[in-house]
């Protein structure tokens, strides 16, 4: 199997703008949020047919597509920029359509016709036998030697990973902590990533899957608003007071569990990524990714790199008011903490 490598981390760190960066090298298949689009059908625990594979690939992702119905589609939403035949309002996006395949090629839906008929006549077998045999698809289509998965919100999932691909590496990429949040605080899909927590933390559930009839109707209107099929994305997630320090929160419950979790990994299988070092000494910084993934450094990709960092939001938390700032630099200290002793 090619190299693989994820790039994990909690979102809003730079790292849409890594990926950009990574798939400019010649020999790099980037794949872009590839399991935050498949979201919790990713990884069945039997057996699946090459049928069943398809369909993880191309059904849509339904909370994607409600935000996208509900006037609020995440800007990482790639293939509504430029539609080709799916739609959120009709036939759903598939889900390895909306950030995956359109990072790739500027026809993303000749190309999901292709892996989707390729995929269908694979054998039974794991789903993690599926996934590599997927990268080596796109590996060889493309003439690529490394794969490297990059997505948002996805510290959580690096046991699952770390367990279906035994030999696969980790960078975890970081930032600031009151700087993140803040830029959390702005995003529509953290917004509603905090909002849907609070739904599964009233119904004490741990998915959204679990909830019944009875938990919605116990939920206060605006929040159980959100379970639907459409709503008022902006009256719910954008025009709501959703003060930042409990964003300063949920960023130090990621990061310090996500420490635990990349600490157990062994030494070799594992690198640190910061987000401000990146902007400091970007060629340094991209050459360390590079010769960890397994291929090497090229001076133009470094140049090209360096071009697509920017640093106007670093420090952006700083012009808060005073006291809220405090109380967000508080609010993060356990995360830094974490970060510290890593």
């Amino acid at each position: 199997m090619r190299s693989l490598t994820f790039i994990v981390g909690t979102g809003r760190s730079g790292s849409s703008a890594l990926s950009r960066i990574v798939n400019r090298h010649p020999d790099i298949l980037s794949l872009n949020e590839l399991y935050a689009s498949l979201g919790s059908t990713a990884f069945p625990t039997e057996p699946i047919t090459g049928a069943r594979f398809r369909r993880i690939l191309t059904d849509p992702n339904p909370v994607f597509d409600t935000l996208t119905r509900s006037g609020v589609p995440l800007p990482e939403f790639l293939y509504i920029r430029r539609p080709g035949r799916y739609a959120a309002e009709t036939t759903g996006v598939p889900a390895l359509s909306l950030m995956v395949l359109p990072h790739l090629t500027d026809d993303p839906d000749g190309l999901l016709d292709e892996v989707a008929d390729e995929v269908s006549s694979w054998p039974p077998r794991p789903v993690a036998r599926h996934y590599v045999a997927l990268f080596e698809l796109l590996a060889a289509r493309f003439g690529r030697s490394a794969v490297i998965e990059r997505s948002g919100y996805s510290l959580g999932w690096v046991p699952r990973l770390s367990t279906a691909f035994p030999t696969a590496r980790f960078v975890h990429l970081f930032r600031d902590g009151p700087d993140c949040a803040l830029s959390m605080s702005r995003h529509r899909g953290y917004r509603a990533i905090a909002l849907l927590r609070e739904v599964m933390e009233r119904s004490n559930v741990t998915d959204l899957s679990e909830l019944t009839p009875d938990h919605v109707r116990a939920l206060p209107t605006d929040l159980s608003a959100l379970l639907g099929d459409r709503f008022d994305g902006q009256r719910l997630i954008m025009d709501r007071e959703m003060p930042v320090e409990g964003f300063g929160a949920l960023w130090s419950e990621l990061v310090t569990e996500g420490v635990g979790l990349l600490a157990e990994l062994p030494e070799e299988r594992r690198m640190t990524l910061a987000y401000e070092d990146l902007l400091d000494a970007p060629e340094r910084e991209l050459a360390r990714l590079a010769e960890f993934a397994g291929v090497a450094p090229r001076a133009d990709w470094l140049a090209a790199g360096r071009a697509e960092l920017r640093d106007g939001s670093r420090g952006s938390a700083l012009r808060l008011p005073d006291a809220e700032l405090a109380t967000l630099r508080e609010r993060c200290a356990p995360g830094t903490r974490a970060l510290g002793r890593a």
